[in-house]
């Protein structure tokens, strides 16, 4: 079918290893072979050979029109004067043949209409056109609706924005061969920042990343500063690596003082321009110090603390001239001395008429 493409392929065997080449008879009664090469009409004629134990040659065609139609035939010989111009060859060229028809494609009308916030697709094939057993709707290599039906007519709705579903859309035939139409939905750019806010150490490089995920791509990229002219490739320290879609700003040798602050990325194509914005903030080398250096300053803090409070606390008062006597219901004398260590001495036989006097007892009693 016109606009497709077509692939031949020819194989020889012989000792020693044969040439092969490709010939053309157009369909025209008048019209004889004819030798084809490589980058034959208007470049659209691709020939590869490899020669290595046995020989094979391909020939593609690329675009066909319905000049293209007619037969092919692959020439294959090893004879020594095969190519002479005076002598003919002792061993004949051996021949093989392939007939193409190139048809012509039916006209389709895509078109995109945005009804009440719905986005509608359809395509309508002009006739003549062959035996329609079904359509499908794709995006890539992603089946996104599919019927039986005959009709020329077929279409396909989207919910939402457009900015939200551009990109390239194809109408499937499915007839014998395929027949495809294209449905574009182009947009502005919309533009999105890999990321918001980007944080680099002084010294280091910086890297900032804007993409653009619609249709069609980017033609230009620009990158700016706040209040600044536009940031030029290769110039101080910037490095602007773009490419269709994608584009990145390199800042060497960062300067917390001048780098910091806000850059834009700006994206242009054939329905408009859109833009990103994305925040650097550039930190001290010493920066990943700070956390370890306030746990440390707190310990310190705490430990002069603790230690302050332990000099200025008042030692335990002590009860000067107070006696400290008691008895238990068994009758014996239970002392607690030695009050600060908690040690209980008992069972101790002292005379109940008698009075003790402990020193530096603050909390001393009988149990």
């Amino acid at each position: 079918m016109t606009q497709d493409s077509v692939e031949l392929y020819c194989e020889a065997i012989g000792n020693p290893i044969p040439e092969i080449q490709w010939w053309f008879e157009g369909n025209e009664p008048n019209e004889t072979y004819a030798q084809l090469w490589d980058g034959a009409r208007q470049d659209r004629v691709k020939i590869n050979a490899t020669y290595n134990l046995h020989s094979t040659s391909t020939i593609y065609i690329a675009n066909l029109t319905s000049d293209d139609s007619g037969m092919y035939e692959c020439r294959a010989s090893n004879d020594p004067d095969r190519n002479h111009l005076s002598k003919s060859p002792k061993v004949k060229w051996i021949r093989s043949q392939a007939n193409v028809f190139v048809i012509e494609r039916p006209d389709i009308k895509a078109q995109v209409n945005d009804v009440s916030g719905k986005l509608i697709l359809t395509c309508n094939m002009t006739a003549p056109y062959p035996a329609i057993e079904g359509h499908e709707w794709m995006r890539g290599d992603k089946i996104l609706q599919t019927d039986m039906e005959s009709s020329a007519f077929t279409s396909y709705i989207i919910e939402g924005k457009i900015e939200e579903h551009s990109g390239i859309y194809e109408c499937v035939y499915k007839t014998s061969p395929v027949i495809k139409g294209q449905v574009n939905i182009s947009v502005p750019p919309q533009v999105i920042a890999y990321k918001k806010s980007e944080h680099g150490n002084e010294g280091d490089t910086g890297v900032l990343i804007c993409k653009n995920p619609s249709f069609p791509p980017v033609s230009s990229w620009v990158w700016y500063k706040n209040g600044q002219d536009p940031i030029i490739n290769g110039s101080g320290r910037y490095i602007i690596k773009s490419s269709g879609n994608k584009t990145e700003l390199r800042i060497l040798k960062l300067n917390i003082e001048e780098d910091t602050g806000d850059y834009h990325c700006n994206a242009t194509n054939s329905y408009g321009f859109g833009g990103a914005m994305v925040n650097l903030r550039v930190r001290s080398r010493l920066a990943a110090l700070w956390p370890f250096l306030g746990i440390v300053a707190e310990v310190l803090v705490l430990v002069t603390i603790i230690f302050i409070y332990e000099k200025r606390r008042k030692p335990d008062e002590v009860l000067d001239g107070k006696r400290c006597l008691g008895l238990n219901l068994s009758g014996e004398t239970k002392l607690l001395v030695g009050c600060r260590q908690n040690v209980l001495v008992e069972n101790l036989a002292f005379p109940l008429s008698d009075e003790y006097e402990f020193e530096g007892c603050f909390s001393g009693h009988f149990l």
